[in-house]
């Protein structure tokens, strides 16, 4: 990547690409995509290195938007300086297309070195033997975890084995424009707000041609209002629902369609527009008083919106244990990998470096190490602060989250979304939408 950083950078911007988005989980990120190399042409890893000035090169990738494209440029740039035998080639694009770019890679056996795992992929992944247990490299201190916790290493694991390393930890927060709020004539919300809290500014907000929200991602807050109705989007075994009456699905189905229905969410035309990045955020542009997302996505949205935006948890948090930290996202090592040594000193690097971490700044998640919060505490802005906090917060009020998403989730979470839109565009009723997702559900997590 030496040479071609420059070029990287420049092209980048001009495809236009927008700023860092998420996941399911987090992390959502669907934004424009580009990567100099993620079509899976790119050039054969070269072979492991036997001494520490043999040159090796090592295919990184990452999903994200221009913001997340640019800061990661710099660490790989940070890396290669100190490690001047080793070239790294970046493969990066939209949460959406790294997907589709990494299925055909993965089939034909010509994954990436280091791969940014998303966790409602990871079990897909881990189990189909397409990426490395990292074990060996923690025993060997490639990957160093003295100041880490087994808490925050424990969501890479399936099957006992370690197939991730998190990046950061999470938490669900809504962002709420109180000064909207205000000016709405309405009371800002506390940290104890409840769904109906939430929908009672629907019509206030309208009044003054605002929006709730843009829309709240299905496959992230239908499974975090199970956990406050004390369920579970999916069985222990992986092979059905977790839930068995279809209730949590009619009530909460009621209440979003009652919000889409009433206009306080934007409508699906228009949302099939957008890119799911911060730039083309409804709050973000000033159109709606909240978004709902994971934690490392607020200081990128406050800094869009350019406006003070306030952190609350999201409604039922204090119900049931329904709050939980999670990973934001993970590296793994591709079993196809040549140089797997050298892709576990990378991510020992991401997670330890503080210089690393300075560049960082926890946009993929409040660092793991307890040394590197301890540095970056005296560098972050009030906003990065606020976020630190948070998730603090969050840690003493959480509850062990769920598994890895079973085989077969990503394709029941287009199946939720595609089922919800239905009820939405008036094509079919909550009660027969809840019998047919489970149904169809239950087809795909039994295969």
């Amino acid at each position: 990547m030496k040479k071609a950083l420059t070029t990287l950078l420049a092209s980048s911007l001009v495809l236009g690409l927008a700023a860092c988005g998420n996941s399911n989980n987090g992390n959502s990120g669907s934004d424009a995509s580009a990567s100099p190399s993620a079509s899976g042409t790119s050039s054969a890893t070269a072979s492991a290195s036997t001494g520490n000035d043999e040159p090796v090169t090592l295919r990184v990738a990452w999903w994200g938007g221009q913001s997340r494209h640019d800061y990661t440029l710099k660490v790989i740039e940070l890396y290669e300086s100190l490690h001047p035998n080793v070239t790294i080639e970046p493969e990066y694009a939209s949460f959406d297309d790294y997907w589709k770019k990494l299925a055909p890679q993965a089939a034909a056996k010509n994954l990436p070195d280091v791969i940014q795992m998303d966790i409602s992929y990871l079990n897909q992944y881990a189990t189909q033997g397409q990426i490395a247990d990292l074990t060996s490299y923690i025993d060997s201190k490639a990957i160093d975890t003295t100041n880490i916790s087994e808490t925050a290493i424990a969501g890479g694991k399936v099957n006992d084995k370690l197939y991730a390393f998190n990046l950061g930890n999470n938490a669900l927060l809504a962002m709420v424009d109180k000064a909207m709020v205000e000016k709405a004539g309405a009371t800002m919300p506390t940290q104890e707000w409840t769904w109906d809290d939430f929908t009672a500014l629907g019509d206030k907000l309208k009044s003054q041609g605002k929006l709730l929200a843009g829309d709240l991602r299905h496959d992230v807050f239908f499974p975090f209002y199970l956990r406050s109705q004390g369920q579970h989007m999916y069985a222990a075994d992986g092979k059905g629902l977790g839930y068995t009456d279809d209730k949590y699905f009619v009530d909460f189905y009621n209440m979003y369609n009652n919000w889409y229905q009433s206009g306080y969410l934007l409508s699906l035309d228009k949302l099939a527009q957008k890119k799911g990045t911060p730039e083309d955020g409804e709050l973000e542009l000033g159109n709606a008083v909240s978004t709902w997302n994971w934690s490392n996505q607020y200081i990128l949205s406050s800094q869009v919106a350019n406006r003070p935006l306030e952190i609350l948890p999201v409604p039922g948090w204090n119900q049931n244990g329904a709050l939980f930290l999670k990973p934001s996202m993970f590296f793994s090592i591709a079993e196809n990998s040549k140089v797997k040594e050298e892709a576990a000193k990378f991510i020992d690097f991401w997670v330890n470096n503080v210089d690393a971490n300075k560049i960082i700044m926890g946009e993929r998640g409040v660092p793991v190490s307890s040394a590197v919060k301890d540095a970056l505490k005296d560098s972050l802005s009030p906003e990065q602060t606020k976020v630190f906090e948070y998730v603090a917060w969050a840690e003493e009020n959480s509850t062990q989250m769920d598994p890895p998403n079973p085989a077969g989730a990503t394709e029941v979470d287009k199946l939720l979304k595609e089922t919800a839109e239905q009820i939405m565009y008036k094509k079919i009723s909550v009660e027969d939408a809840a019998k047919k997702f489970r149904e169809q559900a239950t087809k795909i997590l039994s295969k």
